[in-house]
């Protein structure tokens, strides 16, 4: 199993309540919906825009992949979110025309307009969004209330997700990607990045203000929005091994080629070591305390942020699977992703003697800056 995290190369957010604005340096990205002026035609929209470079996109793909099966998530951490409906759905699509971050922030005064914005794909004066006579399989939308504009999109039913919130639900934006990153990896559309909206917006009621805010790559936080990419690669080439299988409880488990500290651009191959803890009296030469053993194949690890206590890569029963060799079992991790300047701590899942157990015995490393 693999996961592999990158980081936007451009992000903003477009207002039509402020159609020439950019907010490309903003450390807030907002979809929402906002009626100004309650009883008059003036429901106002806002929507993001995110893009992530196609050389890593291409380079994950055909370098580290290698034609396992593979899954692609955008993930967008929340800052704050209001006015929710039972079941609020935003929605996310690939954007069909090119654009520019820019350098403004919200409510900046005088207004900065050297970006993308709800009229302009760049700067103010230059290039509009296409607001009729779509290209062939894309579209655009906006109200007669509002200026013509708000990006465009590609609208064929595989390249799109959703995800649907609601008052009890998890806030964070996690919705699979994997039809749209692959058009862009084959080239069937161009990567001009994505596009996040809500299913239903100008809505002329004060009833219906869903306002919902997520971290930008700007962001002095941890939550820096990203493309997560998960495969399979987990292996089971024990060879000629005699190595028992744990098949009892109590047991003891440790990580070993844990050096402590990390780049954020490494790889390492994390060994996981196990043995009863109370092992059977046998008359022996050797120490029975330096015997390993293998997992059960249905065993799986997390990594969660100390400080925070999060999950950054929670168990996946398909994508964070151990892996076998002759000298016991492992996983390899991708330091990419992972927040520099912090602590994380390694949990094994696994299923032993008819019981479930979560192993969290203070393994811990550090991401530190090159």
């Amino acid at each position: 199993m693999a996961v592999y995290k990158i980081f936007p190369t451009q992000d903003t957010t477009l207002y039509s309540l402020y159609p020439e604005m950019n907010t490309g340096l903003d450390e807030i990205l907002e979809s929402s919906l906002e009626v100004g002026n309650y009883g008059t035609p003036s429901p106002q929209a806002s929507r993001f825009l995110i893009q992530f470079d196609s050389n890593e996109i291409t380079d994950i793909i055909n370098n580290r992949i290698s034609g396992s099966q593979w899954q692609s998530n955008l993930k967008c951490f929340v800052a704050d979110v209001t006015g929710l409906n039972s079941n609020t759905t935003v929605e996310v699509y690939p954007i069909s025309q090119s654009w520019n971050m820019g350098t403004g922030r919200f409510a900046y005064s005088p207004e900065v307009q050297n970006g993308a914005s709800w009229i302009w794909r760049d700067y103010q004066g230059s290039i509009q969004w296409t607001t009729s006579s779509f290209a062939p399989g894309s579209t655009g939308s906006y109200s007669s209330s509002v200026d013509p504009g708000g990006a465009t999109w590609y609208v064929t039913q595989s390249l799109s997700g959703s995800q649907i919130f609601g008052y009890y639900t998890d806030k964070d934006i996690n919705v699979n990607v994997t039809n749209i990153v692959n058009a862009w990896y084959s080239s069937s559309i161009g990567n001009d990045g994505f596009i996040i909206k809500q299913e239903t917006e100008f809505i002329d009621s004060e009833d219906v203000q869903p306002k919902m805010k997520y971290f930008s790559i700007d962001t002095h936080t941890i939550y820096p929005p990203c493309l997560e990419f998960r495969w399979t690669d987990a292996t089971f080439n024990t060879g000629s091994s005699a190595l028992p299988t744990i098949n009892i409880q109590p047991f003891v488990v440790t990580i070993g080629e844990n050096s402590g500290y990390f780049y954020p651009d490494s790889t390492n191959e994390f060994r996981v070591y196990s043995r009863p803890e109370y092992p059977a009296r046998v008359f022996s030469t050797a120490s029975y305390f330096t015997q390993n053993f293998y997992l059960p194949d249905n065993s799986y690890y997390a990594i969660k942020d100390l400080d925070t206590n999060e999950y950054v890569v929670d168990f996946d029963t398909t994508y964070t699977q151990l892996s076998k060799d002759e000298i016991g079992s492992f996983f390899t991790l991708y330091m990419k992703g992972l927040q520099p300047e912090r602590y994380y701590k390694i949990l094994i899942k696994t299923t032993v003697d008819g019981s479930t157990v979560v192993l969290d015995n203070n393994y811990y490393f550090k991401i530190i800056n090159g």
